[in-house]
């Protein structure tokens, strides 16, 4: 095992006046990477990573993620070709199929969503290779040195075996335990070499029962349908269950949650408690161990998260 890269993710709906200064800060603390997000109805993930590869010198910054329906691959290598050739050696690609509810209100659904996923990403390496897709190729001019590293943000099994053939890694998204790790790389079953990028809700606190409870409120959503191959190699998955079934909402699920759980389901406690978690996670296969900061000023809590650097 190596000892997993750390990062942490730009919150979505941080200020705009805050995203530089965000990224500026990340790099001065020692984190490896900082990860942007593209959800609907909030900002591009192709223009952050521009704006913050400018701002930043060391830092890698990755894509996670830009759901492959809603751009053509030959314009979408273009803005990555673009990124990588000024930035070179600093950016990490995610494409996955995007939530569907979300890709159907745009009306950016494909029919066949996991054989168009595995078909993009092999058109957009072969743009950035200086190959020909259809009857297109990039301009000599327009090429990288290298091909970026394209990472699939998947969950579902045939979607992460789809990783394992096309991509060179694969983001999991929040929650991931270790359990869910191995399990994802399993179901990945890729080549030697293959990245496993995991997101998980950050809080760190001298006082571990305070980063329990900063964690807790990112914790709402988890215990939704889709989010259920995250939790079901855990020991506890049918109790969980049984608890969001007995819950009203999720914001009662998630106060009746206890303490243990949330310590498995996030990055939660002292510094030495995480950074022992971190570990964990590179042991099951977590290459990038990326936070998402809890707590209502994700500025401060950068601070607090450095200190498992």
């Amino acid at each position: 095992m190596t000892s997993p890269q750390i990062g942490v993710v730009l919150p979505r709906d941080l200020p705009a006046a805050q995203v530089l200064p965000y990224a500026r800060t990340a790099e001065r603390l020692g984190f490896d990477e900082l990860w942007v997000v593209e959800d609907l109805g909030f900002r591009g993930g192709l223009v952050q990573a521009a704006a913050v590869l400018g701002a930043t010198e060391r830092i890698r910054v990755g894509i996670g993620i830009l759901p492959a329906a809603v751009r053509n691959p030959a314009f979408a290598a273009m803005e990555i070709a673009t990124l990588e050739q000024l930035h070179p050696g600093r950016t990490d690609v995610g494409v996955g199929h995007g939530m569907p509810g979300w890709m159907r209100q745009a009306g950016a659904w494909p029919d066949r969503p996991l054989t168009y996923l595995a078909e993009y990403v092999t058109t957009l390496r072969t743009l950035l290779d200086g190959g020909e897709a259809g009857d297109l190729r990039l301009d000599p001019s327009a090429l990288p040195d290298a091909v970026p590293p394209l990472l699939l943000g998947v969950r579902g099994p045939r979607s992460l075996a789809a990783s394992g053939r096309v991509a060179d890694g694969t983001v999991l998204a929040e929650p991931v335990a270790p359990e869910y790790a191995a399990a994802a790389l399993g179901a990945v079953a890729a080549r030697s070499g293959h990245r496993l990028v995991a997101y998980n809700i950050g809080a760190v606190d001298d006082d571990g029962a305070a980063a329990l409870r900063t964690a807790r409120s990112g914790l709402e959503w988890i215990g939704e349908p889709d989010w259920a191959p995250h939790v079901a190699p855990l020991p506890f998955a049918d109790q969980f269950a049984a608890l969001r079934a007995g819950s009203a909402s999720r914001a009662d699920f998630v106060e009746r949650l206890p303490d243990e759980w949330v310590a498995r389901l996030a990055l939660a406690g002292t510094p030495a408690q995480v950074r022992a978690r971190i570990d964990e996670l590179g042991r099951a296969g977590v290459t990038s161990s990326v936070f998402i900061p809890a707590g209502p000023d994700p500025l401060a809590a950068l601070d607090a998260l450095a200190r498992v650097l």
